[in-house]
């Protein structure tokens, strides 16, 4: 049941991100032409103001197509219509008047010629594969033409629709962390919370709801608990708590050491922060969390930091892992793995995020379009890049699991 959980949150992270590129396409005026729930084929789909809102039938995430991501090329009418005019010749005459006016970079003159091209094609005997791929085409090359197409809209038009992804899982990290602090995730108290089982806290008695007031008969506050803790180089200690309004020792217990710490294995209650100190900490946790992911990038390109990446497969079972830990500790690893979702997709490689950033700011800066030839070597390389990090973090999970 918590792999279940761990997937569909995934899978929410990702809705969340296609939904930032669909609200800030639709608000600059460009349209989007198809957003689901999932991914197609659909199960239910209903058509609204020119837009195809669906469920799709993979469970995971969501989908949203903006018209005309590239400039389209003349080049494209082969892959679109060339088995459409192999099994109907009368096809290529108009097939290649719209290659002319792509040529010429005459794209009012593109749409009506698409249009004819449509009522040939409705005429002729095609195949169903054929058919089924010239329709594919009319589609895409029209939408590519289209005043609203991405192509042809203003550099910070398509800049704002691009960060609007990152910028929602951002978004969503913050506001899960700032609920997290305002809940109880912010100033630790006296109080224990939970105790980790098989561990030196259960050995000695230790219980939830405790308070601790001393460790080896020294009053200690709050926020001296993990360090005199960590502090005792792993000699036993006698704790102090107050219990049902009694004073009781218990220990002494070693604590033993984990994560280059001596702990004994509990956790202390949280006590919640307003909502201006609990935002300012949120913000705060994720500038840390960022710098450290830039840190890790960095390493990784010196050619260290290997092993710290992973895949979905090590994703999902560290939120499992953390589901069953508790919801706190789930919506803590949730705001993170939406962090580093944000971060991850801006950098500059096609076809993440970041790579169409760059280009959007190539484009704008140069004044007139990057050829196609130039984004399909990019985005090979950034496949590439990506498919290996992939593998790489796939390899490591394998690693862990087998462990």
């Amino acid at each position: 049941m918590s792999i279940l959980v761990s997937i569909l949150g995934l899978g929410f992270l990702i809705l969340i991100h296609e939904a930032g590129h669909f609200f800030v396409a639709r608000v600059v005026g460009m349209n989007p032409r198809k957003f689901y729930l999932g991914f197609p084929p659909a199960l239910v789909k209903t058509k609204r103001n020119g837009i195809e809102y669906g469920v799709g039938a993979i469970p995971l995430g969501g989908y949203v197509k903006i018209p005309g991501m590239h400039r389209p090329a003349a080049g494209d009418l082969d892959v679109h219509f060339g088995r459409a005019v192999e099994e109907e010749p009368s096809l290529r005459r108009p097939v290649d008047e719209l290659r002319q006016r792509l040529e010429d970079s005459d794209y009012a003159g593109g749409r009506d010629a698409i249009a004819r091209l449509a009522a040939q094609i409705d005429e002729a005997r095609l195949s169903p594969v054929a058919l089924k791929t010239a329709e594919r085409g009319l589609v895409d090359v029209d939408d590519a033409l289209a005043p609203d197409a991405y192509w042809r809209a203003k550099t910070w038009k398509r800049v704002a629709v691009i960060v609007a992804g990152p910028g929602a899982n951002l978004l969503l990290a913050v506001i899960l962390f700032a609920i997290l602090f305002m809940v109880g995730g912010g100033k630790a108290t006296q109080t224990v919370d939970e105790i980790a089982a098989d561990t030196p806290a259960a050995a000695m008695g230790l219980q939830a709801d405790d308070r601790i007031i001393a460790i080896d008969g020294r009053p200690v506050a709050a926020d001296e608990i993990a360090e005199r803790i960590s502090g005792s180089g792993g000699a036993p200690l006698r704790v102090t708590v107050v219990r049902d309004r009694k004073t009781i020792d218990l220990g002494p217990t070693a604590p033993e050491q984990s994560n280059g710490a001596y702990r004994l294995g509990f956790v202390l209650r949280g006590e919640g922060l307003g909502p201006a100190e609990s935002t300012w900490q949120a913000v705060r946790v994720t500038g840390i969390v960022t710098k450290e992911i830039g840190a890790s990038v960095g390493r990784l390109v010196t050619g260290d930091g290997r092993d710290e990446i992973s895949s979905p497969v090590g994703i999902v079972q560290g939120s499992s892992e953390a589901i069953e830990q508790g919801a706190d500790n789930y919506l803590w690893v949730l705001g993170l793995i939406s962090l580093s979702l944000a971060l991850l997709n801006l950098l500059p490689l096609l076809p993440l995020d970041g790579g169409h950033i760059a280009f959007s700011l190539v484009e704008g800066i140069r004044g007139k379009a990057v050829a196609r030839e130039v984004y399909e070597r990019v985005s090979v390389v950034g496949i590439a890049v990506v498919l290996l990090l992939f593998f790489i973090g796939l390899s490591n999970d394998i690693g862990r699991l087998g462990n």
